[in-house]
């Protein structure tokens, strides 16, 4: 379920007089020897003897139980370092979630509501019950749910129970975003120009959006992991941006305060992990670069940034001690900053809480964040100075996400997952999760399966390690978007570095469509599927010569298969001739031969052509010639039979798709939050119809012609899965 805490060679102090290796954090409680390291070169880490080992001093006593008040991967990345530290955990849960990875891994769990957020995780009443059933004297939050609650934090004070986080002080001055700009100018801190107080209504929204100049950005208060937030080009999508942002932000953290300020174009997302303590210290831990970004959510990041020289990491990183300072704060925290392409840096927010994509600045510093966050909350200052922090590798983060990145890069999938497994067999690969084989995707949480992080000497092993990590991920039962994460890492403006946060929309303008073979590539695929189709009848045929049949069956004597394979409705004959393990295949006028072990059981399938190893994943193979192939990341669906099989399927009569284009389906499961038209009403193309919400994302449906409203076939507070009839047009 997971892999190492901190990337393995960022633990390692590597010369010519050898090697130090510490024990690492492991997914049980078993040591990890030497044997199971994976090698690195010699060449690329000399780490600070003080930052080789990132474990724990049995001598400092810090708490004997505490309560995680949150779920999935980041309740267990917690769980995993209290294991460590010796100290017993509390798993809280919804009653959809009792039989949660989380709630197996602690020691005691207490349920604290149905399904819903805002009745159960969001209980805090529930949560403070469960604090006093269990006598937990410390509560890790996690992040999003409760991480940023003042009044949370208080009712724990109140209880003498330590908050794992910074004190009341700091999570209202960072939490608001209009407190804390204010606080950031006063610290010396580069801020956005922009509207500073809180905006009441649609026309005052687009007053100041005037004032201040097109392009704006319309974001909540209290907000974060992009929720709450619109850009604005013009006064109509301003008042449409301050109601979807108002409402998600009430819907988020039950406070509709927006605020306005000048839309920085093209920036990159760079962000500096801070760390305080109660003794008046804070180091910066250096940056993650986080500007590969769809709807205002990360989608990959990576530490450190390739664009900032070490000038502007330090001014960035000073800055941000500044701001932390200014408030005195302690515990694990984020200041994010937008950077233009002259390496400007303004102030955007200050994260109060662990930052989902805080693996990759542990792996290139060897600090476990959690730890240090518990050190701090029990009064224990820093351990380490400034000049002990280094950056040693390089580290990539993908949040693989149940979602479809066919539409608009990613809207909400759920499902079961029938077959789960996690590439932690790989050198340098971590994954973060919290969900296993039979584990449901819902609609009431965020779609994310896990986050899945790879450490090299540098970029480019990092990366290759990430190509290779995805390849060999099995997801099956939802729809997922490795497919667009493998091709973001490999673009080639990502590998260079020439990224920001539109990277998604300028490099895919209408819409991701998946990985665009090359025609060599092509020919490989056609080339495998064709070795997999004659796979599959040759193990049909020994099934069929079993001895003990009582009906003989006659071996058929196949030197050459012919094959008809339809690709992208392109048609292409194929030969295929088989010996023993390999296949030798002609297809477009060129040869492949094709080698691997052919167990069609197994998820993943390790094949040769012509030299070139490539890892793939037959997801489905029909009867009737249909056959999806998970290569290069992307799923393939092809269409393969034999010769004559080919010629006989002409006489099919194919099904005829539904007419789509009076009736509006939804895009995605959901809740209905508004229904804004009711049959005999007229409404013109892009006119919007119905908003439904998704993982806490309002999402408007609009016409797709000009006509009138036949019927409706929901209402506000409707459950809805992808693919239901909401509108019916004349």
């Amino acid at each position: 379920m997971a892999g190492l805490w901190v990337g393995e060679a960022a633990l390692v102090t590597a010369g010519r007089r050898g090697r130090r290796w510490p024990q690492p954090l492991l997914r049980s409680a078993a040591l990890w020897t030497l044997k199971h390291v994976p090698h690195y070169s010699r060449r690329h880490l000399v780490v600070s003897r003080s930052l080789c080992s990132a474990g724990y001093d049995s001598n400092e006593k810090t708490f004997d139980k505490i309560l995680v008040a949150n779920r999935g991967e980041i309740a267990c990345r917690v769980i995993k370092t209290c294991k460590k530290m010796g100290i017993k955990t509390v798993a809280i849960h919804s009653d959809v979630d009792a039989s949660s990875v989380h709630v197996k891994m602690a020691d005691e769990a207490v349920c604290v509501g149905p399904a819903p957020t805002s009745k159960s995780y969001l209980n805090m009443d529930a949560i403070m019950e469960a604090i006093k059933k269990t006598g937990a004297q410390a509560v890790h939050p996690g992040y999003g749910f409760l991480s940023e609650n003042k009044e949370f934090a208080k009712c724990l004070a109140a209880e003498d129970v330590i908050f794992i986080g910074p004190d009341t002080h700091a999570i209202q001055a960072m939490g608001d975003k209009i407190e804390s700009k204010l606080l950031a100018k006063n610290a010396k801190v580069n801020t956005i120009p922009g509207f500073d107080g809180v905006v009441k209504d649609a026309d005052e929204a687009v007053r100041i959006a005037r004032e201040i100049g097109y392009p704006v950005m319309i974001k909540a208060s209290a907000g974060g992991g992009g929720k709450g937030m619109r850009i604005a080009w013009d006064d109509e999508e301003t008042r449409d941006g301050f109601r979807f942002s108002s409402q998600e932000a009430a819907s988020s953290f039950g406070d509709d305060r927006l605020l306005i300020e000048k839309f920085i174009d093209n920036p990159r997302h760079i962000e500096v992990q801070v760390l305080g303590d109660k003794h008046g210290n804070a180091l910066w831990l250096n940056e993650r670069e986080c500007s590969i970004q769809r709807r205002n959510q990360k989608v990959v990041e990576e530490a450190p940034s390739l664009f900032l020289d070490s000038e502007t990491r330090r001014a960035m990183g000073e800055q941000a001690v500044a701001l932390a300072k200014a408030v005195n704060y302690s515990s694990a925290g984020t200041v994010e900053f937008l950077v233009d392409s002259k390496k400007n840096f303004y102030f955007l927010e200050m994260n109060t809480r662990l930052q989902v994509e805080h693996p990759v600045t542990e792996c290139i510093t060897g600090l476990d964040l959690v730890q240090e966050m518990i050190r701090v909350a029990k009064g224990y200052p820093l351990r380490h100075k400034q000049a002990d922090i280094p950056i040693s590798g390089w580290a990539v983060e993908c949040r693989v996400y149940a979602e479809d990145p066919y539409k608009s890069f990613g809207l909400p999938s759920i499902g079961r997952l029938s077959q789960y497994q996690e590439p932690i067999h790989l050198p340098g690969v971590r994954v973060d999760s919290g969900i296993q084989p039979g584990s449901d995707i819902s609609i009431y949480y965020d779609p994310m399966i896990s986050k899945l992080i790879t450490y090299g000497s540098d970029r480019r092993e990092a990366l290759k390690r990430m190509e290779d990590a995805l390849d060999n991920y099995v997801i099956r039962g939802v729809t997922h978007n490795i497919a667009l994460l493998r091709e973001v890492i490999i673009n080639s403006r990502f590998v260079k570095g020439d990224i920001n946060t539109k990277f998604l929309s300028d490099v895919y303008p209408d819409g991701f469509k998946g990985h665009q073979l090359t025609e060599n590539e092509r020919n490989q695929l056609l080339a495998i599927a064709s070795s997999l189709f004659v796979a599959s009848q040759l193990r049909a045929h020994r099934f069929q010569e079993d001895e003990n049949s009582r009906v003989p069956i006659v071996k058929p004597q196949v030197a050459n298969w012919e094959l008809s394979i339809k690709l992208h409705d392109e048609v292409y004959n194929v030969v295929a001739s088989n010996s023993g393990p390999t296949f030798s295949v002609e297809v477009d006028e060129s040869k492949l031969n094709v080698t691997g072990t052919w167990n069609l059981a197994s998820p993943l399938l390790s094949v040769n052509v012509d030299g070139t190893q490539r890892m793939i994943q037959c997801l489905s193979r029909e009867a009737g010639g249909n056959m999806s192939i998970q290569f290069l990341g992307t799923v393939y669906k092809v269409h393969i039979l034999t010769k004559l099989a080919a010629e006989l399927n002409k006489f099919m009569l194919e099904k005829a798709a539904e007419d789509t284009s009076s009736i509006l389906r939804s895009p995605m499961p959901g809740v209905v939050v508004a229904v804004s038209v009711k049959p005999g009403d007229l409404v013109a193309e892009g006119q919007e119809i119905c908003v439904i919400e998704a993982m806490k994302m309002q999402n408007s449906m609009t016409a797709g012609k000009t006509g009138k409203v036949k019927s409706v076939h929901c209402k506000a507070g409707d459950t809805v899965a992808e693919g239901d009839l909401l509108v019916e047009l004349e």
